[in-house]
């Protein structure tokens, strides 16, 4: 892409973005992720029915009458971005990529951390670390993300989850929430997401394409396996062997589900051709 094209682009991705935070997400990722806690706003008289607990003992005596603490949300959160940058998500048979879906997503959840005064950072991997973004707030820095999301060319083609999720925790000292975007062709990463899943709010968004999961009636079929470069014959006509492709989708997709459940995280399925908004939509509703 051109640099006019990539303007172009972030421009429209800003644009649909902006929208979507602001006729659909309104209150929804307020309401889905909470502050660091309450801290302390003023003293004013206290009127019945105040929660008696906050009743300020101190000012109450010196005035002679009963005062009351009150308090609001800290809202300051920390949004990381863990973004998938392998070649496998290059692939897409219905409208889009998977790399779009997580281009748009990733957009998204970004407008939408900014909008609420969140910092968000991200971090790229494939086999290695890409590229590491340190969390800021505003818009300008938003813009930023966005360009990268929509730019990057990873210099590996492979995954490593477990790279990444060791990154981010090691990076990473105060609570945050972190969005893992990736397809999760990848095993060995659950002990360490165990040990972010204890200290931060992690979100999985597994992206997949329908042939990720179906294969076509559409006789000998060569493929390739985008980060692996090993390229394989497979008779798609073949009954038993399209029961097999899609067994092992659902075995894995199993065992990435596994987990994230012994790691007290939560995980959302995701297809490229499916509505992705109006699922991170219900899933935001759903934490409320």
């Amino acid at each position: 892409m051109t640099t006019n094209d990539i303007l172009k682009k972030v421009r429209e991705l800003e644009i649909k973005s902006k929208k979507i935070t602001t006729h659909l997400f309104t209150g929804e990722y307020h309401s889905a992720f909470k502050g660091k806690g309450m801290s302390f706003r003023e003293v004013r008289e206290y009127s019945a029915g105040d929660d008696v607990r906050f009743i300020d003992w101190n000012v109450s005596a010196r005035f002679s009458a009963p005062f009351t603490k009150l308090f609001e949300e800290e809202r300051e959160l920390t949004v990381m971005l863990l973004v998938d940058t392998s070649t496998s998500n290059l692939f897409g048979t219905i409208g889009r990529r998977k790399k779009d879906l997580i281009t748009e997503m990733g957009a998204v959840i970004t407008f939408s951390a900014v909008s609420n005064n969140d910092k968000v950072g991200v971090i790229f991997f494939s086999d290695r670390i890409e590229k590491y973004i340190p969390p800021k707030k505003g818009r300008a820095h938003a813009l930023y993300i966005v360009r990268e999301l929509l730019t990057i060319e990873p210099h590996a083609k492979g995954t490593n989850l477990d790279e990444a999720i060791k990154y981010f925790n090691n990076t990473t000292s105060q609570k945050s929430i972190a969005f893992l975007l990736s397809d999760f062709l990848d095993a060995g990463y659950e002990d360490d997401l165990k040990i972010i899943g204890k200290k931060h709010d992690v979100i999985g968004l597994k992206v997949y394409d329908r042939m990720d999961m179906q294969l076509p009636d559409a006789g000998l079929l060569q493929l390739e396996d985008a980060e692996t470069g090993k390229v394989s014959w497979i008779d798609t006509s073949n009954e038993l062997v399209r029961h097999n492709y899609q067994q092992h989708f659902f075995s894995q997709s199993e065992a990435t589900k596994k987990y994230f459940r012994k790691a007290g995280a939560d995980l959302l399925h995701i297809r490229t051709d499916e509505d992705y908004v109006k699922i991170l939509q219900q899933f935001f509703h759903k934490r409320k």
